[in-house]
């Protein structure tokens, strides 16, 4: 007997972010954006870390974004001028509500890696 199923994720872009100067001295600017594919999920985690996915400080509008099914969000993440060699991957992951969490929710990870010059 076969068992089919299909995963949905959501999509994060660009894959391949670059840092530029923002309007505050001593920070640095990427715009993101999500694109949510999953209908059971309507909430995602922002987080910036190093190579070995340690957390490194830096700024957004929020730190989980409200991404409704088949809807996009863009938008900016900023980091300290001095943290910038540090910084490698940019990453969202969904959060699934108290309420919605089944036997067969899954939470998916999707990270982009901070292109250098």
């Amino acid at each position: 007997m076969l068992i089919s199923f299909s995963s949905y994720s959501h999509e994060m872009t660009p894959t391949y972010p670059k840092f530029k100067s923002s309007y505050m001295d001593g920070l640095l600017v990427t715009e993101m954006e999500i694109f949510n594919k999953r209908n059971d999920v309507d909430y995602y985690e922002i987080g910036v870390f190093d190579k070995d996915f340690q957390p490194i400080p830096f700024v957004s509008s929020y730190t989980v974004y409200q991404v409704d099914y088949l809807k996009k969000v863009t938008f900016d993440v900023y980091i300290r001028q001095k943290d910038e060699p540090m910084v490698t991957y940019i990453c969202s992951r969904s959060r699934v509500l108290e309420q919605r969490v089944s036997n067969t929710s899954v939470t998916s990870t999707i990270c982009s890696k901070i292109k250098r010059k």
